[in-house]
């Protein structure tokens, strides 16, 4: 696509407008979507008539922005994550049941966790994690697994990139790596929220790599957590199964 006067392509400003939308600002005003895209005003009136026209973006009726349904639609078609999702599913309803609370499956992507599936229930604890949204791997256990468990050039290369972020918040960062490789599964207690606690376990591939992960949400102190971390393994491993694995 041909490049704008500033040098950025056309596309590199449609992605920004995407971009713009997060789990704090589901809906934007043009004027803040203009703002936070980085995209002139006029332009943003232009390509949101486009993108409204092709179910990118959907207008309400006083004017606000939010994504739109087609970005689920395509988002959906995804080869890996569908296949990951539809084999995880069984597996997580199980473990929602057993243990009544949240249950996550993410992977990495971008330096981020990534949220495939979630599935709640009443009652259950406070809980961060939406589907399609991104959680901090230094405060998630699911992003601790995740990188415990990647090959080494991903993880190295992570490390070169927000080493310091995560020895502040984990300074014996390679043994608690090495632990949680030696447990196969991670737990974290009040990170993101104070009362509770975070467990998870890596879905691996046939080299032993995470392909994703599958996590609960309990009650900070929960006698629950033991048998959780039991069903996670057991359900990480007829997951993998089920993906041929």
């Amino acid at each position: 696509m041909a490049n704008s006067p500033s040098g950025d392509s056309m596309l590199d400003r449609l992605v920004r407008i995407l971009d713009a939308f997060d789990a704090q600002n589901p809906t934007l005003t043009v004027n803040a979507l203009s703002r936070r895209a980085d995209v002139p005003r006029a332009t943003t009136y232009r390509l949101l008539d486009e993108m409204v026209s092709h179910g990118l973006l959907a207008r309400d009726a006083d004017g606000q922005v939010r994504l739109g349904l087609r970005l689920w639609e395509l988002a959906n078609r995804s080869a890996s994550t569908l296949d990951l999702r539809q084999a995880a599913l069984p597996f997580m309803e199980d473990i929602n049941q057993l243990v009544g609370q949240n249950t996550q499956l993410a992977v990495l992507h971008e330096d981020d966790v990534l949220v495939i599936e979630r599935l709640s229930r009443p009652g259950s604890v406070v809980n961060q994690a939406n589907v399609a949204g991104r959680m901090p791997v230094h405060l998630t256990s699911m992003g601790m697994a995740l990188l415990a468990f990647s090959p080494t050039h991903v993880l190295e290369g992570y490390l070169q990139r927000h080493g310091k972020i995560m020895h502040t918040h984990h300074p014996r960062l390679r043994h608690e790596l090495a632990d949680i490789r030696r447990t196969g599964f991670a737990t974290f207690d009040g990170f993101i929220d104070e009362e509770t606690t975070g467990a998870a376990v890596p879905i691996l591939d046939t080299q032993g790599y995470a392909l994703a992960v599958l996590s609960v949400v309990v009650p900070r102190g929960s006698d629950t957590l033991p048998a959780a971390a039991m069903a996670l393994r057991t359900a990480a491993r007829g997951i993998s199964r089920a993906l041929g694995n």
